[in-house]
């Protein structure tokens, strides 16, 4: 048994180092000695990785990385980065596993696993359809995604607990049946409780969201996956990852003033764009980290999504220390504090990229519209946007979010709110506060953080992510209204806030979100620009300030926690037959053994596609669990490269143009397969599995693009589907509506050998070109099993 064998090996290494250093004697003083011995004192107590898991030991965690980095170390003969550390720590075997950066794959052990609801449904399903019996590493499911923000916290929080019963019962019982913790709605965003409970330097966590990356401010690597990667780690299975380039960021300078850490990933994302990132951890380093907060990294790391990157990480620091003190996880500072030289680069380590930001140089940023990485300075925004006919008006500010709602986040806004009450004024825009966890609300509503940001117009929403993804009843405009919205949030996508394709989304610091919407335009720079009190007088907002920890510590609020019961033998997890939530799964068909001839081009997608345009978040949500519902979203915000519009494709069968869903139905049911064809960095954003599913379900072979996102490419491979890439991404141009399209090579599919295409147009004549794809044997598996889950049951 493989999990057994590693449990005995890490035994083995931890009586090894206890019984090394019970014995070390320092010669030189009697002071190092008497460390010495209290060390080894400490090694004889557990500690676990939150209160949550007093099973777990992060001593025996970070002696097994420490051993696997000295072996990789002795094999590669070079000094390694810290990610380095942390991944090949984590190898499933670090004696004999192929390590080349950009090329190998990985088969790695991650030590948790965590899922927002609207993920976990589907991943769920996945696991009780692998009939294995308990989750192999700590897991937990985190509700956050369902909650529509509409009145405020408390009435939303009741509406979402009565629609959504079916779905967190469900998740409730699953959690419980199978070993998972249960994090109620209300408890916080999911990245959020992880960075509070779970995270530690050193650690490797994946999550079903792309945002998991945000706990790499805690110095750990921490990635986003889809749902079927989840259920791998769950049961047993080493996870599949291609072996990281590694992008080194060298902060220099401090940030001070109006300039916060947001601006330092607006700035990288403004260099890297959106696709920069592909393939590659972005690991911070130098001497610009030390003024950065713990949550400050956390928020840097947590943007790193909208590059692409794989994950973003910062060394450990003393500021790293002083969080998990605040948060109660003294112990794991003190053995982090041990561990140092495994969690930080070595000496000489090289990167394959390297940027330097100079922090005391930063200024203010700004990223929009619809994209991530259109960046502006604040000082330049409002000329800017007269000159793109961007709506200057600022129509709602909105600050929270898993990127932004830190105490110190919070207290620096609010420390704006209050100079407005002294002046006696309001918020000119509407303005939403989003607590991220529970903790954060009970701590701000304590400490009177929250008050004045209320009495000047603020509205604070529940504990959930709300309208980041989409989750907002929005009233105050029209559906196709032109406006402006700024947030301290991460994506601002087309749509993805209120499903009106013209809202121009604005990304910023909090404080900076705050100050426009008390202006009420993007025409305010607040370092020189002056705002009217309530008679008319002038008067400048001084700098803000917050507190990086509360003073009197965290109030957890109300316990939100369900811990896994030890006998489960009372617990069904049941699925109803008629439920339009949720829906059992049925095992795709496996591959046929033959070539793909004359697949029909279902859509030429132009231009940007993201996961939301695959995959529609907002009120498609609540179909998560259930594929054949949610399938109907499927596409349906992409371009349609024939005819410039969403949602209308010809369909062959017909002659007339409908629906991107309806027309793969009907196709399917008349037994023809086939594909559509997309443009760069194709599946960017969210972890959303959903996105590879829906093709799947409604009878896709392939997706062919110019360029994929990693987690969209890897989910598609999970699914049984072929992802491939024009390897002249000229060929793109030679896909025409109406093309027949045949996939050659499959019968002697292997890695590193590219497959053919071939187009035959509706004249009658032919294009003939190389795909190329990133299959390894195993991936291949997968295919020809029909997914990864097929394989894993065979």
């Amino acid at each position: 048994n493989t999990t057994n064998l590693l449990h005995l090996l890490r035994i083995s290494y931890w009586c090894q180092c206890t019984a090394v250093t019970m014995f070390k004697l320092t010669k030189t003083s009697a002071q190092m000695s008497t460390r010495n011995l209290r060390t080894t004192a400490g090694l004889f107590q557990r500690v676990p990785m939150s209160k949550f898991d007093p099973e777990t030991d992060v001593r025996e965690n970070m002696a097994l990385l420490q051993k696997n980095v000295d072996i990789v170390k002795s094999r590669l003969r070079r000094p390694l980065t810290l990610s380095e550390k942390i991944v090949y720590g984590h190898l499933d075997e670090p004696e004999i596993a192929d390590i080349v950066r950009g090329e190998s794959y990985l088969r790695l052990r991650p030590d948790r696993v965590a899922m927002q609801d609207a993920t976990a449904q589907m991943a769920m399903l996945q696991f009780v359809a692998s009939g294995i019996p308990r989750v192999a590493v700590p897991s937990t499911i985190h509700c956050d995604h369902l909650i529509e923000a509409q009145l405020g916290g408390a009435k939303d929080l009741s509406r979402a607990k009565d629609i959504n019963s079916e779905v967190y019962d469900f998740l409730s019982t699953a959690g419980a049946k199978y070993g998972a913790g249960f994090w109620k709605p209300g408890s916080g965003i999911i990245h959020q409780i992880i960075l509070e409970n779970y995270a530690y330097p050193g650690i490797m966590l994946i999550g079903t969201d792309s945002h998991t990356v945000n706990g790499g401010g805690l110095g750990g690597v921490f990635v986003g996956v889809g749902g079927a990667d989840a259920v791998d780690v769950m049961a047993g299975i080493p996870w599949e990852l291609k072996c990281p380039k590694v992008i080194g960021v060298h902060l220099i300078g401090e940030i001070s003033a109006w300039t916060s850490p947001k601006d330092v990933i607006l700035k990288v994302a403004d260099i890297l764009t959106v696709k920069g990132g592909t393939g590659a951890i972005v690991e911070y380093f130098g001497p610009g980290v030390n003024s950065l907060s713990c949550t400050g990294m956390g928020t840097i790391c947590n943007m790193g999504a909208e590059i692409g990157a794989t994950t973003s990480i910062f060394p450990y620091n003393e500021r790293m220390a002083r969080y998990l003190h605040a948060t109660e996880r003294g112990e794991i500072a003190k053995i982090a504090d041990n561990y140092k030289s495994v969690l930080e680069s070595d000496v000489g380590a090289e990167y394959d990229e390297v940027i330097e930001i100079n922090l005391s140089e930063l200024k203010p940023l700004i990223n929009g519209p619809f994209t991530p990485d259109l960046c502006t300075p604040v000082s330049e925004i409002g000329t800017r946007a007269e000159q793109e006919g961007w709506p200057t008006e600022v129509k709602v500010g909105l600050i929270g979010s898993c990127t932004n709602s830190s105490y110190e986040d919070m207290t620096r806004s609010s420390s704006i709110a209050k100079q407005a009450q002294a002046k006696g004024i309001k918020f000119k825009s509407l303005f939403t506060i989003t607590p991220g966890s529970e903790q954060i609300r009970a701590t701000i509503e304590r400490d009177g953080v929250d008050q004045p940001l209320r009495d000047i117009g603020g509205l604070v929403l529940a504990n959930a992510c709300g309208p980041c993804i989409g989750q907002w009843d929005r009233q105050d405009v029209a559906k196709n209204e032109k406006n402006t919205i700024v947030t301290s949030y991460n994506r601002n996508f087309t749509g993805r806030n209120d499903a009106n394709p013209n809202t121009h989304g604005f990304v910023a610091s909090p404080e900076i979100a705050t100050a426009l919407a008390l202006a009420g335009t993007l025409k305010f720079n607040p370092e020189t620009d002056t705002l009217l009190d309530s008679e008319g007088n002038p008067f400048m907002l001084d700098t803000p300030y917050g507190d990086e920890l509360p003073a009197n510590g965290f109030d957890p609020g109300e316990d939100t926690y369900q811990a896994p019961p030890a006998d489960v033998s009372s617990v069904s997890v049941e699925v109803d037959p008629s439920s339009n939530r949720l829906e059992l799964l049925t095992p795709f068909s496996a591959w046929d053994g033959q070539d793909y001839h004359d697949l029909q081009l279902l859509v030429k997608v132009k231009g940007k596609c993201t996961t939301d345009h695959i995959s529609a978040a907002g009120p498609w949500l609540k179909f998560r669990g259930h594929l054949n519902n949610i399938s109907n979203n499927f596409l349906i915000t992409a371009t349609n490269s024939e005819n410039g519009e969403m949602n209308s494709i010809k369909n062959v069968l017909t002659g007339e143009f409908g629906p991107v869903p309806g027309t793969a139905r009907e196709y399917k049911a008349a037994g023809i397969g086939w594909l559509a064809v997309g443009d760069e960095n194709y599946g960017e954003g969210s972890s959303r599995e959903h996105a590879a599913l829906e093709p799947r379900h409604l009878g896709g072979k392939a997706i062919i693009v110019r360029s994929f996102a990693r987690i969209h490419e890897t989910n598609l491979k999970k699914q049984g589907m072929l992802p491939l890439t024009f390897a002249d991404h000229a060929d793109y141009d030679k896909v025409q509506p109406g093309d027949k399209v045949s996939i050659l090579g499959l019968t002697s599919f292997a890695p590193g050998v590219p497959l053919t295409c071939k187009l035959t147009h509706p004249d009658g004549s032919t294009d003939e070109f190389s795909l190329n794809h990133t299959f390894n044997d195993n991936q291949i598996g997968w295919f020809k099993a029909g997914s990864a889950l097929n394989a894993m049951a065979q």
